[in-house]
């Protein structure tokens, strides 16, 4: 895992290398030895000096301001996930609040209060804390056991279960880079981070691309060992009332395959927790 003494300095070097001298308007006559800008170019167009900017991604200088590093964002055509994480890293944003780990009851009553779509809330490091019905049964006894992101990675299972592998797995190294840039960054995500770049050299390779993008609204293509393929859309809300913790609700079209495929899970779900109550009468 990078060392976050030079957090900031390594994701510029890694943003820089992502822009072409055509994508912001320079001349690319000759050779040049270096993917993507240069520092000095990245200088120009962010007004500041080359020693300055080089320091920047040294490491030597560790306290820029709230301008230099917007004009540098503007520079690289960050995004705003990626813009946000810059200012984390500059140390230019508040400490978070300490995460919690603990569901309250008003989400578990949410969770609860909708039966025909998948929901499920992590905590920063995608460690699944609580499921409604569907989701249960939607994510597995597996997943939920490992975690999102062990999951993923070190189980072969994964890559049938997700149809788009390689774009789910891109898409959960960039959240996982951004819950990296909070300070206090959780204990559990640096112990993830570290395990993961031991054990899968797949996620070695995407962690350092130093991507960053939030968890939003994006598509999921799944092969369901009990209900087949289905195409869900994934949405994710932070919680307000417990910082860290993520909502994610996984929808289909009404009306289709997918849909019904949903509901089965909710069945599935339904009849399980009736066969054990019936098992264990209280």
């Amino acid at each position: 895992m990078a060392t976050r003494e030079n957090a900031f300095g390594e994701f510029l070097t890694a943003q820089r290398a992502r822009v072409s001298p055509q994508d912001v308007g320079l001349p690319t006559a000759g050779s040049r030895r270096v993917k993507g800008l240069r520092r000095e170019e990245v200088a120009v167009l962010a007004g500041v000096s080359a020693d300055y900017y080089a320091r920047l991604e040294q490491g030597r200088e560790r306290t820029p301001s709230a301008q230099v590093v917007e004009a540098i964002c503007t520079a690289l055509q960050l995004g705003p996930d990626a813009q946000a994480h810059a200012f984390r890293l500059a140390r230019l944003t508040p400490a978070t609040l300490p995460t919690n780990d603990q569901v309250g009851p008003d989400m578990l009553r949410l969770l609860d209060s909708m039966p025909n779509v998948a929901a499920y809330v992590v905590n920063p490091a995608f460690r699944i804390l609580a499921t409604n019905p569907v989701a249960g049964e939607l994510l597995g006894a597996e997943q939920a056991a490992q975690g999102a992101v062990p999951f993923l990675f070190t189980n072969s299972a994964s890559r049938r279960y997700f149809m788009d592998w390689e774009h789910i797995a891109r898409a959960a190294v960039s959240a996982l880079r951004l819950a990296v840039g909070y300070s206090p960054v959780h204990p559990e995500v640096s112990a993830l981070v570290t395990r993961m770049e031991k054990e899968s050299p797949d996620f070695a390779r995407l962690w350092q691309d130093h991507r960053v993008t939030g968890l939003s609204a994006t598509t999921k293509r799944i092969d369901h060992p009990a209900v087949g393929q289905l195409e869900l859309v994934y949405q994710t809300f932070e919680s307000r009332d417990a910082p860290g913790q993520q909502l994610t609700v996984a929808t289909a079209a009404a009306g289709s395959p997918s849909a019904d495929s949903l509901a089965l899970l909710g069945t599935i779900a339904a009849d399980r927790a009736a066969s054990t109550e019936h098992a264990d009468p209280k």
